[in-house]
C-alpha cells in the first residue's frame, strides 16, 4: 500500500509561556524580577514530536483540535514555517496553553490550563480515518480526544506509539494509550519500579517495545522480553532546558524503528536526540537534523566500543 505520510501525530498542539525562575521549587515572594524574560511560543508535546520527526526527514502530518484565537494562530504559524501539514479541528474552548517555570538547571514545572478542554471533545472521525489510511505509523499524545480516536486508528491497521510521560503506573486514564500502542514511551519520574511497570504494559497490552527514560541516567529498554539499560549520551553543549527532551527521544527512536533498525540502535538515536534537546532553550523550537543525529550516534558507538586505558594503582 502506498502511503503519503510516515508519521501521523495526533494531539498535543498548543502554546507555552516560558518563565525563567531563580530556583525550583520557587519560594513564595511578593514579586520576582525575571531574566531573560517571559516568552510565549507555540510548542507542546505533539508539536515537538512533529518538529523532531520533520527535522529527521520523515513525512509528518499533525492533527489536533485548535481554537480560533491568538494561540491557535501561533500553532498554525509554527507548522507553516516548518513545512508541517496540519489538520486543525475547531476547538470552541480555545487552543491548549500552559505556563512553564524553568529553573537555572533546566528543570521545569508545567501549569496546564484545564479550561481549554471538554469531556465532549472529539477529533473528526473521518479525518482520523482518512489520514491514518495514508500513514505508515501514528504517534498518539495522551489528550482526551486522542483516546476516543484509538479504535479508529486500530481499524486502519497502522502501528501506534504513545508517550505516557510521568505516569505512575496506576492512574487508569493512561491505560488505553499504554495497552493499545505498539511502542510505549514513559518517564521513570513517578515509578517506584520501572521494570515492573514496563513488563506489566507489555504483558497486558500490544507493546512490542517499552522505553522508560531516566534523564541524565539514560533509559530502560524492554525488547524481546529483556530489559536493558540505555546509557545517556553526552549533550553537545551546556544543558539549558529539559523541556521537549522526551518528545525528541521519541522522534529519534521512531526514525530508527521505521527504518527497521534493531531496538538498541533505535534507543541510541533517541538518546542522541534527547541530549540535543537539552541544549536548546525552551524559548526555541530547534530539533536535531538527521545528519547530526547519525554523526553523533556513530561517535557515541565508537566511544563506547573503544578500549579503556587501565588506571594506574594509587601510590
Amino acid at each position: 500500500m502506498t502511503t503519503d505520510i510516515d508519521v501521523l501525530v495526533l494531539g498535543g498542539a498548543g502554546v507555552d509561556t516560558i518563565v525563567h525562575v531563580p530556583e525550583l521549587p520557587l519560594p513564595f515572594s511578593d514579586s520576582y524580577m525575571i531574566r531573560p524574560g517571559i516568552t510565549t511560543r507555540a510548542g507542546q508535546s505533539g508539536d515537538f514530536v512533529a518538529l523532531g520527526l520533520t527535522a529527521l526527514g520523515l513525512r509528518t502530518h499533525h492533527l489536533d483540535m485548535i481554537g480560533d484565537d491568538h494561540e491557535g494562530d501561533l500553532v498554525r504559524a509554527l507548522h507553516r514555517d516548518h513545512g508541517i501539514p496540519l489538520t486543525a479541528i475547531p476547538q470552541p474552548a480555545g487552543t491548549k496553553r500552559a505556563v512553564n517555570l524553568v529553573g537555572p538547571d533546566g528543570r521545569r514545572l508545567s501549569l496546564y490550563d484545564d479550561t481549554r478542554a471538554h469531556e465532549s471533545d472529539r477529533l473528526d472521525e473521518a479525518s482520523v480515518r482518512d489520514l491514518a489510511a495514508a500513514s505508515r505509523h501514528a504517534h498518539v499524545v495522551i489528550t482526551h480526544p486522542c483516546a476516543q480516536a484509538l479504535p479508529v486508528l486500530r481499524e486502519a491497521d497502522v502501528t501506534l506509539s504513545t508517550d505516557l510521560h510521568d505516569w505512575d503506573g496506576v492512574n487508569p486514564y493512561h491505560e488505553p494509550f499504554a495497552l493499545e500502542a505498539d511502542v510505549v514511551f514513559l518517564s521513570t519520574t513517578a515509578l517506584a519500579d520501572p521494570e515492573r511497570t514496563m513488563r506489566d504494559i507489555a504483558a497486558r497490552g500490544r507493546a512490542r517495545l517499552v522505553v522508560a527514560t531516566a534523564g541524565s541516567k539514560g533509559a530502560y529498554l524492554l525488547a524481546d522480553g529483556e530489559v536493558k539499560r540505555v546509557p545517556a549520551v553526552t549533550p553537545p553543549g551546556p544543558v539549558v532546558d529539559t523541556n521537549g527532551a522526551g518528545d525528541a527521544f521519541a522522534s529519534g527512536f521512531l526514525l530508527g524503528w521505521l527504518n527497521g533498525e534493531e531496538p538498541g540502535r533505535c534507543a541510541l538515536y533517541g538518546a542522541v536526540a534527547g541530549a540535543h534537546a537539552c541544549t536548546v532553550a525552551s524559548t526555541r523550537t530547534d530539533a536535531v537534523t538527521r545528519g547530526e543525529l547519525l554523526s553523533r550516534a556513530a561517535e557515541a558507538e565508537s566511544t563506547s566500543a573503544r578500549p579503556r586505558t587501565a588506571e594506574r594503582p594509587a601510590c
